[in-house]
């Protein structure tokens, strides 16, 4: 396989990965979007993710925690790796981000957004520099 992907893609993770979440889930969206294939859930999977972690830092709670749960729904059949991404690893990393906010039966749930805890997405193999 080689690390040929798709910039918008590309675009998404440079801003997840710089906690730019809302810019990360407008790149995601704009592939969503135009995609048809059978990859539109994992990249709606991404997205939710991504605006997931954007309301937890906006401390909307209830919004983060369904977000969370939908995008876990969307990205576990992609698992363990898909589209260059350990998604298996990603999860996991998501969890313990919002693990605050997802092991409460609180209607309304408090949590802190933790930047050691914020998943990086790397892949494998890493994009093409050419």
């Amino acid at each position: 396989m080689s690390g040929e992907y798709d910039p918008r893609y590309l675009r998404g993770i440079d801003y997840f990965n710089q906690c730019e979440f809302f810019e990360a889930h407008e790149a995601w969206e704009e592939l969503w979007a135009d995609y048809q294939g059978p990859d539109r859930t994992f990249y709606q999977g991404l997205i939710q993710a991504a605006v997931c972690l954007h309301h937890f830092g906006n401390g909307n709670f209830r919004g983060a925690r369904k977000l969370y749960h939908s995008s876990r729904k969307y990205l576990e059949p992609y698992a363990p790796v898909h589209q260059g991404l350990n998604v298996a690893t990603f999860l996991e990393q998501m969890y313990r981000c919002c693990q605050s906010i997802v092991d409460t039966e609180e209607a309304e749930p408090q949590g802190e957004l933790i930047p050691e805890l914020i998943p990086e997405i790397h892949l494998d193999p890493p994009p093409d520099e050419s």
